[in-house]
């Protein structure tokens, strides 16, 4: 990860202390405690910046983050946040978390400016990308995936996490820091990881919302598609419908939450109104991704 460049007057540099409902029976904080502390200490310095009201909006598309030494409380924590590297549409930022008994949390997120106009990446003004670009000289920012998606036959273990209503951010999909507590649940039977730094990396992939199930297959079954598409974006040749008597395309019943999803092009149904109730089935995001739509 890119050092931090300080003393420099363009990293945000603030701080507040360790709360107990962000660490653990030990006292450690935590990797979901830690995002939390990465996304408020974003919105402030988003504050500082004086762009909150005309970029309000951000999508997290990976976070890592190291442990390099446990921070422990009771503990003061400084927190300094700096941008690595930018495009017109996303940016690379970095968060350092020092405790003042010398525990460090390192971190870098790959954050995409979202559109509610377009429901897609929205351009980031010039005058904020001068101000991101004072502490990084990566202009031409690409994404490029670190990880490579397993598959249920790869998997050692399978559970299921129940998405909850108090998981469910304003974009209607569940929360960044939720998925890290995952990372916690599985730490909790292999404790000799945090004996050492530790390196977690998270890439979202896909979106998920409350009702969801996160041993879908949707979510699988978007990235095969994905992996067929272009290199410029989602296109189809031709995709076949047929209608329903009551309108519905592919499974997309009127009325549905799956009609109603812009952001994902597969997803999973779970109230058809006919059988069979549970389904999985391109949305409307995805047929829009078509050279020709052709109705038989």
């Amino acid at each position: 990860m890119m050092p931090v460049p300080d003393p420099h007057p363009d990293v945000f540099d603030t701080g507040w202390p360790l709360r107990v409902a962000d660490i653990d029976r030990d006292g450690r904080l935590r990797f979901d405690g830690a995002t939390r502390h990465i996304q408020d200490v974003g919105q402030d310095h988003l504050r500082q910046l004086g762009f909150e009201d005309t970029h309000p909006a951000w999508i997290v598309r990976r976070t890592m983050i190291d442990i390099v030494r446990p921070i422990e409380f009771p503990d003061i924590l400084r927190l300094r946040r700096w941008c690595s590297g930018t495009s017109t549409r996303w940016c690379e930022m970095r968060v350092r978390i020092d405790g003042r008994k010398g525990g460090l949390v390192e971190s870098e997120a790959f954050w995409i400016c979202f559109s509610r106009e377009t429901q897609g990446p929205g351009r980031i003004s010039d005058d904020f990308l001068a101000g991101l670009q004072r502490t990084t000289d990566v202009d031409r920012l690409r994404w490029k995936a670190y990880l490579k998606a397993g598959t249920r036959e790869d998997a050692v273990e399978i559970r299921k996490y129940p998405v909850r209503v108090t998981d469910i951010d304003l974009f209607d999909h569940m929360n960044n820091s939720v998925y890290w507590s995952v990372v916690e649940d599985y730490l909790e039977s292999a404790p000799e990881l945090l004996k050492e730094p530790l390196r977690v990396t998270i890439e979202h992939d896909s979106a998920v919302a409350l009702g969801d199930d996160l041993d879908a297959a949707a979510a699988g079954y978007e990235q095969v598609v994905i992996g067929n598409f272009e290199a410029t974006g989602p296109r189809f040749d031709v995709h076949l419908l047929g209608m329903g008597p009551e309108g519905h395309v592919n499974s997309l019943f009127p009325d549905t939450a799956a009609v109603r999803e812009t952001t994902r092009l597969v997803v999973g149904v779970a109230d058809s109104p006919k059988p069979p109730p549970e389904r999985v089935s391109l949305t409307f995001e995805a047929l829009n991704a078509n050279r020709a739509l052709w109705f038989l």
